[in-house]
């Protein structure tokens, strides 16, 4: 009633369609979706509201999401129909929670380019190289990665880990460069250290070891795979 109310009083003339989206049990959803689809065609015809439960579950959890969308009464009636499924039909067992994970992904600087850290890999992203180019031209900003607040991971004092890789011979000269100057280009970008092990008879792949904190090898192993 109160939202009706709040519809009824509403200065805005037009009623465009809604889209919501639920976080439903999946244990409850076959309820939901009853037997041959039964149930959610009944909801559909009966609240004019458009009704599509997922397929999967939601990452990490054990919950899937359920979406309606049509006009605001549709989806009004459409919730109360679910809610009235989800009581007279209680989630069977435990039930882990969709907690979503924060779309930011880590950002390093390194060689005066920025990184986003995706996975084991390291993207350039030219926005914020320029961003960061500007920010160092006026002090007294603290060039980022050199001990400063607020940005876990750049700390000097990161732990250091070992990561290995190998690569086959014919593509090592790729990585090594004339004279040595991609490996150091690359040990100078990603702050690593790599070591390329010597040749052995017999075998067709070199090993690479790079040593560092982690931002620092997963920049390193793309700036190889770069390559």
């Amino acid at each position: 009633q109160d939202i009706n109310a709040s519809m009824t009083n509403s200065t805005v003339t037009s009623k465009p369609p809604v889209t919501l989206r639920l976080v439903v049990p999946a244990s409850q959803c076959g309820s939901l979706i009853g037997k041959g689809g039964s149930k959610i065609k009944e909801i559909r015809e009966s609240t004019g509201a458009q009704v599509q439960v997922a397929g999967d579950m939601l990452p990490n959890s054990t919950e899937r999401a359920v979406t309606i969308s049509g006009t605001p009464d549709a989806i009004i009636q459409c919730v109360k129909q679910i809610c009235v499924v989800m009581l007279e039909s209680p989630p069977k067992g435990a039930t882990i929670p969709y907690r979503p994970k924060p779309a930011s992904a880590p950002i390093i600087f390194a060689g005066g380019q920025a990184f986003t850290i995706q996975g084991q890999y390291a993207i350039p992203h030219p926005d914020l190289t320029k961003l960061h180019q500007l920010a160092m031209q006026h002090p007294p900003f603290t060039p980022l990665g050199q001990t400063t607040p607020g940005f876990p991971g750049l700390d000097a004092t990161t732990p250091t880990s070992s990561h290995e890789l190998t690569i086959p011979n014919d593509l090592i000269g790729c990585i090594i460069g004339r004279q040595g100057s991609k490996i150091n280009e690359i040990r100078q970008m990603s702050g690593a250290q790599i070591k390329i092990a010597n040749a052995t008879e017999g075998s067709a792949e070199r090993q690479v070891t790079i040593t560092g904190s982690p931002a620092n090898i997963s920049l390193a192993q793309y700036l190889i795979n770069a390559r």
